[in-house]
């Protein structure tokens, strides 16, 4: 596929994120032919993710190349990023330049932090949705969201969703299913029980405590990031 544009992507790693916010993506827009990607990050040590391994940064913010798609993924150090300034100047430069400026989860919170979804819709985990606009986003309860070049995607999963439409929008849709055909994404989850809204209120609850307990500070974290982003 070597007649069609190249694609370089840009993912951003950080401790703690959640991998398959990144994983999963990354397996589906390497399947466009003709890509390249960096993994970038603050210096080439390897990250620790949720999962208890550790993924290994290309790149860092001062030696990679300007994407073509940014990409960022979320998790639980996703708050500690926002605060972490050299983190957000990147995104925030390399926003400015990328085509394509994309996040999945809680990685929109980032895109937020850096003034990249002030006036555009946008969506990320469920659990932080009412975060959005504390940085002039636009929420939007959805799968996956385009606005212009600003692409998002809900929770975790919902990153192979977000993969395959990105695909569409830049290799067309018979792509896209190809993709879809060669990673055999036909899901067929054992319970429905993938939203607040379908979940018993048991499980909800049980899992509103665990953040409570994880990251009981995120609400008041994340508004001060927006509080001073606000204010520059």
């Amino acid at each position: 596929m070597a007649s069609i544009p190249a694609i370089h992507i840009g993912f951003v790693l950080f401790p703690d994120m959640t991998q398959l916010d990144f994983t999963g993506p990354a397996q589906v827009l390497t399947r466009m032919g003709n890509t390249s990607i960096e993994l970038v990050a603050k210096s080439l040590d390897p990250i620790a993710t949720d999962a208890g391994f550790t993924l290994q940064p290309t790149a860092t913010f001062a030696t990679a190349r300007v994407p073509d798609i940014l990409f960022v993924p979320g998790g639980f150090g996703v708050v500690p990023a926002m605060e972490d300034a050299e983190t957000v100047d990147w995104v925030r430069r390399m926003g400015a330049q990328a085509e394509w400026v994309t996040a999945v989860c809680t990685g929109a919170l980032l895109l937020g932090a850096a003034g990249l979804l002030d006036g555009y819709r946008a969506t990320t985990h469920w659990a932080s949705h009412h975060n959005l606009a504390l940085f002039g986003a636009i929420p939007v309860h959805e799968r996956v969201v385009f606005d212009r070049n600003r692409v998002t995607g809900g929770g975790v999963t919902a990153g192979i969703d977000f993969g395959l439409a990105l695909v569409a929008a830049i290799r067309g849709e018979d792509h896209a299913k190809f993709v879809q055909l060669s990673i055999e994404y036909d899901p067929a989850p054992p319970f429905d029980a993938g939203s607040p809204d379908k979940v018993e209120p048991e499980i909800l609850d049980r899992y509103r405590k665990m953040v409570a307990r994880m990251a009981s500070d995120r609400d008041a974290r994340t508004r001060a990031v927006a509080d001073k982003l606000s204010l520059s």
